[in-house]
């Protein structure tokens, strides 16, 4: 394990030296590509620290996944291989830069909901990629009161940058601290959760070092479910558990699809089983008034005190003008507009079959309420339940980024033993980012999304075989009771 341990921290170290080579640097040409990365001065040695270093930090988190000896040795290696992202500029994306013209945007009392960077025009402009420039910001009004905040006290943009990749790894060590609670409770050892979450490719060279705020999302979260699975049904922790739920929304919206589970997670079992469906019914007022009513709460508090409305919910139909087959729902989308547009030019499919995803999306989430409800260990199956439903937002929504899969991740991590498809999905959506924040995916929409269509009907059907398989009965058990 002290071979992983440091062939990791070799992969790290690769990774930060592509990221100062060829990183989202402020003067970075904005419109690259991989030729243009490959055939610039350092091109093949980026690409090479890059793809390398990648592999090697993936092999060891694979391979550490079920050999980790400890929970302490687990989270100091997480540690080790963090540390390189600290001390680089950004790398894997140029969100930072967006996030200071939106913060720089608030302290100057215009609305990021209705108007783009353009309108100030920020100090970073031309940092910024010109198709994001004109779009309102889908982010909620915490993390735009916090990038507001960073950019008052960072100053600089070097100052800024600064900030924000702090409030990142205050995020990350909520993970770390609050993770492993959660993990007993489902019975999984907390060494292998807190690898599993923390010490894969993703974390590092694009949560800390893009920096972005899918971190503080997520931090919110795992430190609100922890605060309500120990709160043992005492009203303070319940409280301050449901208000840092809140306080995830405020930070991005997919956080809600987790606050129901929490309240399932505070109310109290039902008493048999023949009636559990409506005595979990009937026990919801009081933990819905905790839990979900300080969530509310906190939601409404910090949208008012910010001064900003709730214009942040519909500007998140903006971020669906991406077309990438990076999201399940759209490649099956582009696959069936390929073949209508054989027949018609002006066929297009996308949004139909992103629509059909979402109500798909609301189904799952219906239940796996439901399923909650009637759960003998009502505790353990919502949390269940909340990884399984932020697992299905991330490959049902219409637009996915690889640091997407931090999400599912770090919940299916406490809560399973079966992560390996995640994981796999990690690694490979962490080689399809290059290390200036060129997303690889747009320069192969065909046959990207063909090939991403022809794999989702294979996994579909698989699951289908699976299911039925495991309902029929075994006919040696039927002919020996």
């Amino acid at each position: 394990m002290t071979f992983l341990r440091w062939l990791g921290f070799a992969g790290s170290l690769m990774l930060a030296g592509a990221g100062w080579l060829g990183g989202a640097l402020p003067g970075a040409d904005l419109a690259t590509d991989p030729v243009k990365v490959a055939r610039s001065e350092f091109g093949p040695i980026i690409l090479g620290l890059w793809v390398v270093g990648t592999a090697i930090q993936a092999w060891a988190w694979w391979s550490g996944r079920d050999r980790v000896p400890t929970l302490r040795w687990a989270a100091w290696t997480a540690v080790l291989w963090l540390l390189p992202f600290l001390f680089v500029p950004p790398m894997g994306s140029r969100d930072v830069y967006s996030y200071a013209c939106q913060g720089e945007m608030f302290l100057h009392g215009i609305d990021p909901y209705s108007y783009g960077i353009n309108a100030l025009p920020c100090t970073w402009l031309g940092m910024v990629s010109e198709i994001w420039r004109d779009s309102v910001t889908p982010y909620g009004p915490l993390f735009l009161v916090i990038a507001g905040a960073a950019v008052k006290l960072g100053g600089s943009l070097t100052g800024i940058v600064v900030m924000f990749r702090l409030v990142t790894l205050a995020a990350v060590v909520a993970v770390a601290a609050c993770l492993p609670a959660l993990a007993r409770r489902c019975g999984i050892e907390p060494r292998r959760a807190v690898w599993v979450a923390l010490a894969g490719p993703l974390v590092g060279a694009h949560l800390l070092a893009a920096p972005h705020n899918d971190a503080v999302m997520i931090g919110l979260l795992v430190a609100g479910l922890f605060l309500v699975v120990r709160g043992d049904a005492r009203p303070l922790p319940l409280l301050t558990g449901g208000a840092l739920l809140g306080l995830a929304v405020a930070v991005k919206a997919t956080a809600v699809v987790v606050v129901p589970f929490a309240v399932l997670i505070a109310a109290r079992p039902a008493a048999n089983a023949a009636s559990r469906l409506v005595a979990g019914l009937r026990a919801l007022p009081r933990p819905a008034l905790l839990v979900g009513g300080s969530s509310v709460a906190a939601l409404a508090g910090v949208t008012l005190a910010s001064g900003l409305g709730f214009g942040w919910i519909p500007a998140m139909k903006g971020s669906a003008s991406v077309i990438q087959f990076t999201s399940p729902p759209t490649a099956a989308g582009m696959t069936l507009t390929y073949a209508g547009q054989l027949v018609h030019p002006g066929f297009d499919a996308v949004p139909a079959v992103r629509a059909l995803a979402l109500v798909t999306l609301g189904a799952v989430l219906l239940m796996l309420l439901i399923g909650t409800l009637r759960a003998d260990d009502r505790e353990k199956t919502a949390l269940r339940g909340a990884a399984v439903a932020m697992a299905a937002v991330v490959l049902l929504s219409p637009v996915f980024h690889p640091w997407y899969v931090f999400w599912p991740l770090t919940l299916l991590a406490a809560t399973t033993l079966r992560t390996q498809a995640f994981m796999l999905i990690a690694i490979v959506s962490a080689f399809s980012v290059l290390p200036d924040g060129g997303g690889l995916p747009r320069f192969v929409k065909f046959p990207g999304a063909p090939l991403m269509t022809v794999l989702l009907v294979v996994l579909v059907v698989r699951f289908i075989r699976r299911r039925t398989a495991s309902a029929q009965p075994d006919p040696q058990e039927a002919a020996f009771p």
